[in-house]
């Protein structure tokens, strides 16, 4: 299931989720249906890694950093991951179904597919791969806003306790977390790029492999990261706290990405990497520890 990258994915649904407006964090019922979230986010995307690992059996075979995956090093078959992707992703599904709404159910069971059947095997045609990608790698806030709301549209309006709230505000933590993995995919890509070539992955926007347009590419959606992350205090989902927060770690991201592009090395981008790993987690909690009540 990839537990680690499992987690994170789940992490993002479970804080978009509480950020909803109309959801109280400390009430019985909110803590219940977050476990639920979680247990059914886990099982859905855990099914979509797990397609991940079935098809890409051979070409994991060949990196270091996934040889020793299950169906990669013949501990589980092509079969057994299969079928379990089945279960899980049927059950995950199911719970966000049944415990939720039809809409966040729709909306889990297309990123499943988007991951496992058009991302995955687009990975060896063209590094729009990984624009693909983002997609899946964002649904998670959009689910997690649904399974709150109900509310797909951007157009929506929610009303709480005489409030009215915009539903673009769920598409503002769905933006955030699209452009977020551009420059942090990038980074591990450079990182990686001699066992991505070895597998014939095609995931950095040049065949040159790592170079001044890869880096220009990480500090455009970086600083495309920096309006988008003041959207969630327009829309009074979060205060200024949390505004101020999210500017500062936006604003770090954009000088590490400059930094790659003035360096150009190994060590560079291993800077964006982890600074992105802990961009995101800080980023979500600022905004729910600073979340504006109705």
């Amino acid at each position: 299931m990839k537990f680690t990258l499992s987690f994170t994915v789940v992490f993002s649904c479970v804080i978009c989720y509480l950020l909803a407006p109309n959801i109280q964090i400390h009430n019985t019922d909110t803590v219940v249906k977050v476990i639920l979230l979680f247990i059914g986010g886990m099982l859905v995307t855990g099914s979509a890694n797990a397609i991940n690992q079935a098809v890409e059996k051979d070409t994991d075979a060949l990196m270091k950093r996934t040889a020793k995956r299950p169906v990669a090093n013949g501990r589980m078959s092509q079969q057994e991951a299969f079928i379990f992707a089945f279960v899980a992703g049927a059950i995950g599904v199911g719970i966000m179904y049944v415990v939720f709404n039809l809409e966040s159910a729709l909306l889990s069971a297309f990123s499943l597919f988007l991951y496992a059947y058009i991302y995955t095997p687009l990975k060896k045609v063209n590094s729009i791969a990984v624009l693909v990608g983002a997609f899946p790698g964002a649904l998670p806030c959009l689910i997690g806003w649904v399974a709150a709301t109900g509310l797909v549209s951007p157009f929506g309006e929610l009303e709480v306790n005489g409030v009215t709230y915009s539903n673009f505000a769920g598409w503002a933590l769905f933006g955030i977390q699209f452009l977020w993995q551009f420059p942090h995919f990038w980074a591990i890509a450079w990182v990686a790029h001699g066992d991505y070539s070895k597998a014939g992955f095609k995931l950095l926007p040049t065949d040159k492999g790592p170079t001044k347009f890869t880096a220009l590419q990480a500090i455009m959606y970086s600083v495309l990261m920096v309006p988008v992350g003041l959207l969630p205090y327009k829309y009074h989902i979060s205060g200024q706290i949390s505004l101020g927060i999210v500017l500062v770690c936006n604003v770090l991201m954009v000088v590490q990405c400059l930094r790659l592009y003035k360096d150009m090395d190994v060590k560079a981008a291993r800077r964006v990497m982890f600074s992105s790993y802990i961009y995101l987690p800080i980023v979500l909690l600022a905004l729910l520890f600073d979340k504006v009540s109705a």
